[in-house]
Parts: C-alpha cells; sequence; structure tokens
C-alpha cells in the first residue's frame, strides 16, 4: 500500500464524507441506536424523527414534497426499483420502455432484463458529442410507451441531457419519465418540477454522504406515480422498499444535501476554473481532445482522448494520480467504454481516453502537478 494518499481525480466514482456530515452520522451508530420503525418507545420515535428530518432535507434539495422520497441502498438500487416498479404497476396499459445507449448499466440492464417479461425496449442513440436527437424520441414513442428513462449528467464524459425538452415529449404522449440525476448534485440544480421528472434518483456517495444510501423520487400528483414494491415485508417507505432503515446513512444523506446546497456556488465556480487549466493544458498542445460537448456539461468532469496513449498504461505508470479510464474492466479483459462507443468513437479512441473528475477539495497545487506529471510521460513516451 501507497504510504502518500495519490492525488485523487475520480470523483464521479466517490467523494468522501464531509465532516460535517459525519458529525451528524456518528451518534446514530452507538448512541441514538434505535430503531425508526419502533415508535412505540422514545429511541425509535428518536430514529424516526431523525429520518424525517433528513427526508425533508432531500425533498428540500430536489424541490419536492418529504412524502415523495424513498430512501434506498443507492442509485442501481432506485434504479431498478423505478423501472422494473413502473414496468410492473403500468403493464395493462404498455409494455413499450425508452432509453438511451450512454445511460448507466443499471438503467440499461433493469431495461434489459424486461425483455424476458414480455417488455419492448427501444435503445437510442446519441451523437459524437453525446447528446440526443429529439426527433428519434419523438418518432419512437408510442402509446404503449409507459416510461422514458434519461440520465441527467454523464457519469464518464458530464454531458448533460435535456431534460426539460425530453420530459416535454414524454408528458405529451401520456408516458413518463425516470430520471436518473446520480453525477448532477453539487455539480448542477437537480429541481425534480424544473425538470418534469415523475421519478428521479440521486446517490448519497456522489454528494459527499455516506455509501449505501441513496433517495428516489416518486411523484404524488400531476401525476400521481405508481411503482410496485421490489421488496416485501414490513411495509417500511410507505409499502414501497420493506426493510429496517439505514439511519445513520439517512442521517448523512440529509445533511450532505444541506451542505451541497450551500456550497453550490463555490464548489461549481472552484471545479470549473480548475478543469479549465487541466483542460487547456493537456489539449492546447495538440496531444488531446475532449470527447462530449464542452457547451452542455458538468462543470467537474472532462473526458480527454490521447491518440497514441493506452489510458490503462497511462494509469498504471502514474499511480500518485488517481484517475479513471475510458473503458469499464471484465475480469481480466477490459472492453471499451460503452458510453464512448455509443458516441461513435473507434475502439482505439476509446481505449486511449481518461476520465478526469475534480471535487470540492481539488487545489490548484494538484491540477498543476497532475500536468506536470502527465507531461513529462507523454514526454517520456515519444
Amino acid at each position: 500500500m501507497e504510504s502518500k494518499h495519490p492525488i485523487f481525480l475520480d470523483f464521479n466514482s466517490t467523494t468522501p464524507v464531509d465532516p460535517a456530515v459525519l458529525e451528524e452520522m456518528i451518534p446514530f451508530f452507538n448512541i441514538h441506536f434505535g430503531n425508526p420503525a419502533s415508535i412505540t418507545h422514545l429511541p425509535g420515535r428518536y430514529a424516526s424523527d431523525a429520518v424525517e428530518t433528513a427526508r425533508k432535507r432531500v425533498s428540500a434539495f430536489l424541490n419536492c414534497e418529504p412524502g415523495e422520497i424513498i430512501f434506498t441502498s443507492g442509485s442501481t438500487e432506485s434504479a431498478n426499483m423505478a423501472i422494473s416498479g413502473i414496468a410492473e404497476a403500468y403493464k395493462v396499459k404498455g409494455n413499450h420502455i425508452i432509453t438511451w445507449a450512454t445511460e448507466h448499466p443499471a438503467v440499461l440492464e433493469s431495461c434489459s432484463n424486461l425483455l424476458n417479461k414480455g417488455f419492448e425496449v427501444t435503445v437510442l442513440p446519441v451523437n459524437r458529442e453525446g447528446l440526443p436527437d429529439l426527433h428519434e424520441l419523438n418518432k419512437n414513442i408510442k402509446k404503449e410507451t409507459i416510461l422514458v428513462a434519461a440520465m441527467l449528467a454523464n457519469n464518464e464524459t458530464g454531458v448533460i441531457f435535456p431534460i426539460k425538452e425530453i420530459s416535454a415529449i414524454v408528458h405529451d404522449h401520456q408516458s413518463l419519465l425516470f430520471c436518473d440525476a446520480t453525477q448532477a448534485p453539487g455539480k448542477m440544480r437537480v429541481d425534480v418540477n424544473d425538470l418534469g421528472a415523475d421519478l428521479l434518483c440521486i446517490s448519497g456517495h456522489k454528494m459527499y454522504g455516506p455509501k449505501g444510501t441513496g433517495a428516489l423520487f416518486v411523484r404524488r400528483k400531476n401525476p400521481r406515480v405508481k411503482i410496485a414494491p421490489l421488496l416485501f415485508g414490513g411495509g417500511h417507505e410507505n409499502g414501497l422498499r420493506s426493510g429496517s432503515l439505514n439511519v445513520p446513512g439517512i442521517v448523512g444523506m440529509g445533511k450532505a444535501a444541506s451542505v451541497c446546497m450551500k456550497r453550490y456556488w463555490d464548489d461549481t465556480s472552484s471545479m470549473s476554473y480548475l478543469r479549465t487549466i487541466l483542460e487547456q493544458a493537456l489539449t492546447d498542445n495538440g496531444r488531446g481532445y475532449v470527447n462530449g460537448s464542452i457547451k452542455n456539461r458538468i462543470p467537474n468532469t472532462t473526458s480527454i482522448c490521447f491518440p497514441g496513449i493506452k489510458a490503462a498504461t497511462l494509469l498504471t505508470k502514474i499511480p500518485q494520480i488517481a484517475l479513471a479510464t475510458g473503458s469499464a474492466c471484465s475480469s481480466a479483459l477490459p472492453s471499451p467504454s460503452h458510453v464512448l462507443k455509443a458516441m461513435g468513437m473507434s475502439e482505439d479512441e476509446c481505449y486511449s481516453s481518461v476520465r478526469f473528475s475534480l471535487g470540492r477539495s481539488t487545489h490548484k497545487d494538484e491540477i498543476l502537478t497532475t500536468i506536470a506529471t502527465l507531461n513529462s510521460f507523454f514526454d517520456a513516451s515519444v
């Protein structure tokens, strides 16, 4: 194990728990350890009150009602719950679901699983910038379409989908919109009413909260959305997600949402400024170019292709900097990123791409060190 922590530029994978978040969580591990379902006594009621406070904080963050928030273990569970839950609850209306090729595997595999249950799934393409053609959505949506699933901000490229425009089309056809907003908190505003989402998910560990905690927004009016539960048991979370609640995690997620709201302008302006320095230094010399839209993206993320360089080799040679390749690995055999491939990039381009994702703790000296380290590697590779 390295004795010195590397420069961390992989904040889209996870974030550290904010100190203020951790401080609020700690008492619920051993002092206030009551079960919020056990409201016949004071410890249980105290835990229940803490959960409801967190629910109010998350609902304020998303601009919805507290009763529209269902706590989950994270966005993977939330996406499964939303897609499978809508499919089951609305199968009398139709059996068609639409999504895009650049969605997270939690969405794509949830949709794929429904193919074995008699559902029809349309996976729409994106252009070279990673953006959708809304004419394609208009062409493919039909009366049997019960759900459209669209990611707000892509986890690999940071590209932002036009969710408001997608929502308008979806609702014109009396369908529902599920939005995976996992990468958006702390990097852009996430207002479910402004976006027009009927269901939306976020995850605690992407917003300086704890791992293993997430939230699913399910609209209760205009329209009132119904989903079938995936888990059965004690009827927790209004019968939609049975199982004892992760009180420390939920408390932490609520606090993380509040901190994100307070720090929004400072965090986004700092990350945008530092990303510009990084991006210009690594692309102005012609060694690399940005993958995806430069205009429509969150402020902390850049995916850069370095032609002629194997990204996996690069990351191995510079262990002092924590980065991510544009590839997902299955066992020992690397596969090109499905996101970059969907954008029309060649396998060589995919294997030569690196994702840089900055966080609220990223400092300018870390960016300058990263630039110098990469330039040294490139010079040595010539």
